[in-house]
């Protein structure tokens, strides 16, 4: 009989080690808790080690138990890679692929990204993938691909990603616009993150990646942002409003590079904000994104010069 125990075992382990309970990780493997601790008991049977320390307060891996999670993980991922594969290879027919992403990055750069995966596989031999779109704030993109509702997300700025395969595909900045009678548009000297903390904005909902590094940017200055005058839920109108003559807001520079240029809206310089963010993909599974439209999309995205300012 072989010692070594086998892979849904050393996935309880490492829920275990993650969740701080053998019911929680039965849960999350969809079993009962006695069902959990009958295996996890006989995983240490079968190897002759005591892995978990069990206590009323919730469970802990033993030295051995951390080792075993350790040396395994890259099993784990191996395997979650052959499973996403296999499944790959059953929707061959049918090459479905739901994207979903933060504004930002689904208005300026996915439909360009798209074009050129749909010219990639209309000259090769692979089928052509049908795509659907999604354009949401960061946090919902993460839920979608959380829940298998999304095969690919991209998100903007800092978000929970724990658990998530990711890679970074480009970088962004915030920038400061406002109408050109604004008092700030005739400013002469940049304005410090203090003046921008006191003044009530015109901004994104909560749960967008550009409130959330505005936010956080204020923060680190020691500054908290005023309740925003408006809020609004995708760039173009947000900008529209700051147009019409709302007060002030902060946006990427790909959303509003035209209309400053047309001088519709006056960038308004800023000092003692760090407003740079990265563009970031994110999947389900192991490290390697699984073959076919996902990693093809991917190479596309994280492509040289593809999202960098």
């Amino acid at each position: 009989m072989s010692s070594l125990p086998d892979l849904p075992a050393l996935r309880l382990l490492v829920d275990v080690a993650r969740l701080g309970s053998i019911g929680a990780a039965g849960r999350a493997a969809g079993i009962s808790q006695q069902s959990a601790s009958e295996r996890l008991r006989a995983v240490e049977t079968q190897t002759g080690l005591s892995l978990v320390q069990r206590s009323t307060s919730g469970s802990t891996l033993t030295a051995h138990g951390r080792l075993l999670v350790e040396w395994s993980q890259d099993l784990l991922d191996r395997a979650d890679e052959l499973d996403l594969a296999v499944r790959t290879l059953r929707s061959e027919g049918t090459r479905e692929l739901h994207v979903y992403a933060s504004m930002t990055t689904a208005e300026f750069l996915l439909p360009r990204w798209l074009v050129r995966l749909r010219q990639q596989r209309a000259a090769g031999t692979v089928a052509p993938v049908a795509v659907s779109l999604h354009a949401t704030n960061s946090e919902a993109v993460v839920a979608a691909v959380r829940d298998g509702s999304a095969g690919l997300g991209f998100v903007e700025g800092p978000v929970d990603l724990h658990g998530l395969a990711t890679r970074p595909v480009g970088t962004d900045e915030l920038v400061l616009v406002a109408a050109p009678d604004d008092p700030w548009a005739t400013r002469r000297t940049p304005l410090p993150a203090a003046g921008v903390a006191a003044r009530a904005l015109t901004t994104r909902e909560p749960g967008s990646g550009t409130r959330r590094v505005l936010e956080d940017a204020l923060a680190a200055a020691g500054h908290v942002a005023s309740a925003p005058e408006v809020e609004l839920t995708t760039n173009a109108a947000v900008l529209a409003a700051v147009r019409a003559g709302s007060p002030p807001a902060f946006l990427s520079r790909w959303a509003v590079r035209r209309d400053v240029e047309a001088g519709d809206v006056v960038e308004v310089a800023t000092t003692g904000l760090d407003l740079h963010r990265v563009l970031t993909a994110v999947w389900q599974g192991s490290s390697r994104p699984p073959a076919g439209p996902v990693r093809d999309l991917l190479a596309i995205a994280a492509g040289p010069g593809e999202a960098r300012r």
